[in-house]
C-alpha cells in the first residue's frame, strides 16, 4: 500500500510517499481502506516537532517511532479479525486513531474498541473525515465546564478546526456565543450559530465591554492575563495550545486556590462514545464539517505547508482517489 512516511523530524519536505506493507488485522482489529483523512495541528506539531520536549518523549528522542502521521479517517472496513463483533466487512466508518496516528495511508488496522463508528448517513467520506479531531478537542473542554442554556461564551479563533466545532457544540448546549475571527470568515461563523462575531483585524475583542462565563482560546494565541477582565466571577478560561502549557498548568493550580476566575486545562482523550455522539449531531442536522481545502495524498506536503501558514478555515482534507506517483 501507499503511505506518507517520515523517518526524521523536520519541515514538510521530510514527508515521502512510499510503498509499505499492507497491515493485517489481529483478532480484535478491523482493516479499514481509507478514503479520506486530514492534516491538522497535531500532525504538524509531531512532525516538526513544535514542542520538542513533549513530542520527543512521546514519539522518539532522535527520530519518530511512529512514522506515519494522520489521526482522523473515514473509510470502509475491508476485513475483520475473527474476534470482532462490532463491525463487518463493507461497513462505512469514521473516527480517530486514538493518538496512534497512521491515517496518512491507504489502509490502517484499528481495534474494534477504538474511537470509530459507522459513518453518518448524510455525509460523504471527505466530510466525515473532517468531523472528529476538532469536535473531540472542543468537546473535551466544553464538557469540563458544564455549559448551560443562556451561558455566555467567547470563542477566540472561531474559524479553525477546533473553533468551528466549539461554536456548534456551544450552541447545541444553548449557550450565547460570541465568536472572534478574521474578516473573511465572519459570515461562515455566523452560519454556524454564533450570536455575535468580532473581527479581530478591526476590533480589540478584550475591549468590547462584555463579560462571559467562559473564554475559550481555540488557537492558543492569547492568554489568561489578556482575557482576565472578560471573565465573570466564577467563570473560566480555556486554552488548547501547548505553547502556554507551563503557564496554564501553573494557573490551573493557582486559580483553583486563589481568585474567583479559574483556568481549566484538561488533557484531551479520544472516546468511542463521543464519536457516536458526533454522528448523532450530524444526522440530526446540528453539526457540519467545515472544509477549507482538499488535496490528494501525493500532494500532502503542500497541505502541511498550508496548514502551518496558520490561516486555514476549518479543516484540510486529504483524499485517496488521485495519487501523484
Amino acid at each position: 500500500m501507499r503511505a506518507i512516511v517520515y523517518t526524521k523530524y523536520g519541515p514538510p519536505d521530510v514527508l515521502q510517499l512510499k510503498e509499505v506493507e499492507k497491515p493485517t488485522p489481529a483478532d480484535n482489529e478491523v482493516l479499514i481502506k481509507i478514503h479520506a483523512t486530514t492534516v491538522n495541528r497535531t500532525d504538524c506539531g509531531f512532525r516538526k516537532p513544535e514542542y520538542p520536549l513533549i513530542t520527543r518523549l512521546i514519539n522518539g528522542v532522535f527520530r519518530p517511532k511512529r512514522t506515519i502521521l494522520g489521526s482522523e479517517l473515514a473509510g470502509e472496513v475491508e476485513a475483520v479479525g475473527k474476534g470482532v463483533k462490532l463491525f463487518k466487512k463493507g461497513d462505512q466508518v469514521f473516527g480517530l486513531t486514538d493518538n496512534k496516528f497512521g491515517a496518512h495511508a491507504e489502509y490502517i488496522c484499528l481495534p474494534e474498541e477504538a474511537s470509530i463508528v459507522t459513518k453518518p448517513a448524510n455525509m460523504n467520506y471527505e466530510e466525515a473525515a473532517a468531523v472528529c479531531d476538532g469536535a473531540m478537542l472542543a468537546f473535551n473542554f466544553i464538557r469540563k465546564i458544564n455549559l448551560q442554556k443562556g451561558d455566555k461564551i467567547l470563542i477566540y479563533g472561531a474559524s479553525g478546526s477546533i473553533g468551528t466545532a466549539a461554536v456548534q457544540l456551544a450552541k447545541y448546549y444553548g449557550a450565547e456565543v460570541t465568536a472572534v475571527c478574521n474578516t473573511k470568515n465572519l459570515e461562515l461563523v455566523k452560519s454556524l450559530g454564533a450570536d455575535e462575531v468580532i473581527d479581530y483585524t478591526k476590533d480589540d475583542f478584550t475591549q468590547n465591554g462584555q463579560t462571559y462565563k467562559v473564554v475559550f482560546d481555540a488557537v492558543g494565541k492569547t492568554s489568561f492575563f489578556r482575557c482576565k477582565n472578560l471573565i465573570k466571577k466564577g467563570g473560566v478560561y480555556l486554552s488548547t495550545d501547548l505553547g502556554f502549557l507551563a503557564q496554564n498548568l501553573f494557573l490551573v493550580l493557582w486559580t483553583k486556590i486563589f481568585g474567583s476566575k479559574k483556568v481549566i486545562f484538561p488533557i484531551p482523550k479520544d472516546r468511542k462514545q463521543d464519536v457516536a455522539f458526533f454522528k448523532e449531531l450530524v444526522e440530526a442536522g446540528k453539526y457540519k464539517a467545515v472544509i477549507d481545502r482538499r488535496y490528494p495524498l501525493g500532494q500532502i506536503v503542500e497541505a502541511y505547508r498550508y496548514v502551518e501558514a496558520g490561516q486555514k478555515t476549518g479543516n484540510v482534507v486529504i483524499t485517496m482517489e488521485t495519487l501523484i506517483r
